[in-house]
């Protein structure tokens, strides 16, 4: 049986009118599109912008829901309580739907950004604010394998999509390595294709401190703000291609 990978990319995230960004040369070169809408980036005119881009392409939509904190890009822990995290992010994955809707497609996934997404692999009450919600929805949810999110997908019936980040670097432990230490980005496309061929082919990547950590994966994600983020997925793309792997939605 040929192998299948999603590709993955978080949108709408930038400050440039969408058009005159980066972005819309990314979103060719995915399958799936996280979407920010509203709580660490994104508004009404950017989630337009990005649906109606995915719809033409065949892009598939996911809400990129966060902890609302735009100062700080949702990548700071915040200590809300379950039901004012629950609140925001149901806003933010209705808002998003609504404009999907607008342009004949709809939200079919759940990704966490940022901290929150961090939070969710150790944090099992954060975590079931975001599990409830893919719940809800009936869509499944993106996160990090062998995590606490995992765990509660299953118990709960969500698809739990495996998600592995090309362009991020691993500790030991298999969890992401802080955004505040300089080994955090991977952002030589030569790396990313070597790393992505290295996981098709023998299901392992290393950490930043020469592990070797066993990883299985559904969809490979490459930042929008990563430096060369265009070069970056398309090594992933040439990578995944000359292993034989077909390039497609979950």
């Amino acid at each position: 049986m040929t192998r299948r990978m999603d590709v993955n990319c978080d949108l709408g995230e930038t400050a440039q009118p969408w058009v005159d960004s980066h972005e819309p040369l990314l979103m060719g070169l995915i399958t799936s599109a996280n979407v920010a809408c509203g709580g660490h980036a994104g508004d009404d005119v950017s989630m337009h912008a990005v649906c109606e881009r995915a719809a033409h392409l065949g892009v598939t939509i996911g809400a990129q829901v966060s902890y609302p904190d735009r100062q700080n890009f949702g990548r700071v822990r915040m200590h809300l309580d379950p039901t004012a995290l629950a609140s925001t992010l149901r806003h933010q994955y209705a808002a998003l739907d609504e404009v999907a809707r607008r342009h004949g497609t709809r939200v079919s996934y759940v990704k966490p950004h940022g901290a929150l997404y961090n939070t969710i692999v150790r944090d099992v009450v954060h975590g079931s604010v975001v599990v409830d919600l893919a719940r809800h929805h009936g869509v499944p949810l993106f996160g990090l394998p062998n995590s606490a999110t995992e765990e509660l997908a299953v118990e709960r019936g969500v698809r739990f999509i495996r998600e592995w980040f090309a362009d991020r670097g691993y500790l030991a432990g298999g969890e992401l390595v802080p955004r505040s230490r300089p080994d955090a980005l991977i952002t030589d496309a030569g790396d990313v294709r070597t790393r992505v061929a290295r996981l098709i082919r023998n299901g392992d990547v290393e950490s930043v401190d020469g592990a070797t950590i066993r990883m299985e994966c559904d969809t490979i994600c490459v930042h929008s703000d990563t430096p060369g983020a265009v070069h970056l997925l398309n090594a992933v793309r040439d990578a995944l291609t000359s292993e034989r792997v077909t390039i497609g939605a979950i």
